[in-house]
């Protein structure tokens, strides 16, 4: 029996009862409200226009989060609320601050893109409390928000502005309260068009499901699969939604680890990760995607999709992370470079799911960089993303881990390069010859990103970069200006 996807929107709780399963919010927005404020540009969550602030209950605490609403589909919203440029008017027809500095600073030109600026900076302004926003902050907040007319100059400017503005509230016990009410005690399913979206609560129901339904899509952030929708045009008949298990979304530390559950977001796994290695991850923290894509999108996810080029599977890999794999079971643990057996190919048994992370936290003699090598600074894909872990005693290589994304046709490690480290001296004759031996290592390809040559020379000079940081006789620091920015999301 298929039961409405309730929310809260406009001040009311919003049912839907016939929208297809992977109806996006946007087009629900658009297509059925009629609420054409927020905008379609690319349909991919890269421009921004469609940006909207979805309000949910984490540990019972309230979170307000600007996301892309073209990729993330409407049955995702049960439980939540949503708001879009349409609400940010106050009750007597006046501008909200973040509008007014808009106008004041003259943002706006087109216009097409404003909506999505406007919500993503309504998302800083509830953040900041009052409080200035440094340009670092603003910059990661309109990460995700692309413009052709104004130059960002204005916009940045409207950031700064609208917190000099006369304080507009928001009433967030209010939402709260609201959003407890529309918390479901179990899993639901809500079906149409022939298509069903399952939504489990814990672990049990989780697996059960998975058993039930094998050929079933697995759904978290939907940063990609939203993708199979809007570009691909699947047909995507049978879904299992991850991101109401609670059990999914907990970071703990243990026996030397730090345990992240596939359903913790990027964001929140990149912060929990960072508080032990600043130095090493909070550029690639900030460079890893827009804000509101680290907002929807799982660390979980990244990891179970495998993708050659993602960034977060070198970093892994040379800490030599673990991946917990859940079913009805139990749980199996392997080395997250087994759990890729080839091209988009992983360690799967029937009925298994990607459960959590298990991340070393620092040793003594550890030396870890990670580098990231692209077309654009921000949000944009590797390649080639790198990864160095060697742990030293005095001169000496104890332990060498090196992986490479965009290098081969899964995230891989370089073993023969490793093997002529460990046992030398960490000096320029070792490091010459694991760059020879990355020959030997990675036959990589040529494409639109970069051509083979371009990544071999690119990855043989990130190691005689980290190799340049790290030497005991003269190190360089860790981190460049641009990882402050990072940096500051931990104070």
């Amino acid at each position: 029996m298929s039961e409405p996807i309730r929310f809260f929107y406009r001040g009311a709780v919003h049912e839907v009862r016939d929208a297809a399963p992977t109806q996006t919010i946007l087009q629900h927005l658009r297509e059925d409200l009629r609420c054409t404020g927020t905008k379609e540009g690319c349909a991919e969550g890269d421009c921004g226009a469609c940006t909207v602030v979805i309000g949910s209950l984490e540990d019972g605490e309230l979170q307000l989060k600007a996301v892309n609403s073209c990729i993330q589909f409407t049955p995702t919203l049960d439980g939540k609320a949503l708001f879009t440029v349409e609400d940010l008017a106050r009750p007597d027809g006046g501008l909200h601050p973040v509008q007014q500095a808009l106008v004041e600073c003259h943002g706006s030109q087109c216009g097409f893109c404003t909506p999505g600026f406007a919500m993503s900076l309504w998302g800083m302004y509830l953040k900041q409390d009052g409080r200035p926003p440094a340009r670092c902050e603003i910059d990661d907040a309109l990460s995700g928000n692309l413009c052709r007319c104004t130059g960002y100059r204005p916009i940045i400017d409207a950031a700064r502005r609208m917190v000099e503005l006369p304080k507009v509230d928001f009433d967030r016990a209010a939402l709260a309260a609201r959003l407890r009410d529309l918390q479901r005690s179990h899993g639901f399913s809500y079906g149409a068009q022939g298509q069903r979206f399952h939504v489990p609560r814990t672990l049990a129901e989780l697996a059960a499901l998975k058993a039930a339904h094998p050929a079933a899509v697995l759904l978290a952030g939907s940063t990609d699969v939203g993708l199979w929708v809007t570009k691909q045009m699947r047909e995507l008949n049978e879904i299992i939604y991850l991101g109401q298990v609670e059990a999914l979304k907990t970071v703990a530390e243990a026996d030397g680890m730090l345990e992240i559950g596939a359903g913790v977001s990027l964001e929140d796994a990149y912060a929990a990760v960072c508080r032990h290695y600043p130095d090493e991850l909070s550029e690639l923290w900030q460079r890893f995607a827009s804000l509101p894509i680290r907002h929807a999108g799982t660390l979980g996810g990244n990891v179970a999709n495998g993708s050659p080029i993602g960034d977060s599977m070198p970093w892994l890999i040379a800490l030599g992370a673990q991946v917990v794999l859940g079913s009805g079971g139990g749980q199996r643990v392997l080395a997250l470079e087994d759990f890729y057996l080839g091209y988009q190919q992983k360690d799967l048994r029937a009925g298994e799911f990607v459960q959590a992370l298990r991340v070393p936290l620092p040793r003594a003699g550890l030396r870890l960089r990670t580098y990231k090598l692209a077309k654009r600074f921000d949000q944009d894909i590797s390649a080639v993303c790198a990864a160095f872990a060697l742990t030293l005693i005095g001169d000496t290589v104890a332990s060498a881990r090196i992986a490479f994304g965009g290098m081969a046709a899964t995230p891989k490690r370089a073993p023969n390069a490793e093997a002529l480290l460990v046992g030398r001296r960490w000096d320029e004759a070792a490091l010459r010859e694991a760059m020879a031996a990355l020959e030997r290592d990675y036959a990589p390809l040529s494409d639109m990103r970069a051509s083979s040559g371009y990544r071999m020379r690119a990855a043989q000079n990130l190691l005689r970069r980290f190799w340049l940081e790290t030497r005991l006789d003269n190190p360089l620091p860790a981190r460049s200006v641009n990882a402050f920015a990072a940096l500051e999301k931990l104070a």
